[in-house]
């Protein structure tokens, strides 16, 4: 299986923020949108950084509520790791285990187009190996 399998199945709504809006502006839109990370872009949907839930809660360890009104650009992670359609399951999990981050954003020829969470890898490979299983037992059953 592919990204680009999974973002046909999942959607590719991918929701951004600017470089110059607040922690405060971020936080509510992950709150509001219930999603753990987003990415931050510019006008042409280059991906400039990301900032997840995790990254929230180091600020706030680390400066205390004051950072909130800190710019986005601040706290955000510049040096994002990506991944493209056609790169597979097993790719992306290496990609997101060895790095230890739970979503990385999809890009082609330079622009965001999709973001894919562990969760969405989780639930394809445990829908292959599903798929796999009954299809062994459909096999030695006729056998």
């Amino acid at each position: 299986m592919t990204v680009a399998r999974i973002l046909s199945e999942k959607g590719r709504e991918v929701f951004t923020t600017q470089p110059h809006r607040t922690l405060k502006e971020v936080i509510d839109l992950l709150a509001g949108k219930g999603i753990g990370a987003v990415v931050v872009s510019d006008a042409s949907m280059s991906v400039l950084g990301i900032l997840s839930e995790r990254d929230v809660v180091r600020v706030i360890a680390q400066h205390g509520a004051a950072a909130l009104d800190d710019q986005v650009s601040r706290h955000m992670t510049p040096k994002v790791t990506t991944v493209t359609r056609g790169d597979t399951i097993d790719h992306v999990m290496q990609t997101m285990t060895d790095g230890r981050f739970r979503h990385v954003p999809v890009v082609e020829d330079g622009r965001l187009i999709g973001i894919i969470s562990i969760g969405d890898v989780v639930k394809r490979h445990v829908n292959m190996i599903d798929s796999e299983r009954q299809a062994l037992r459909e096999y030695i059953a006729t056998a």
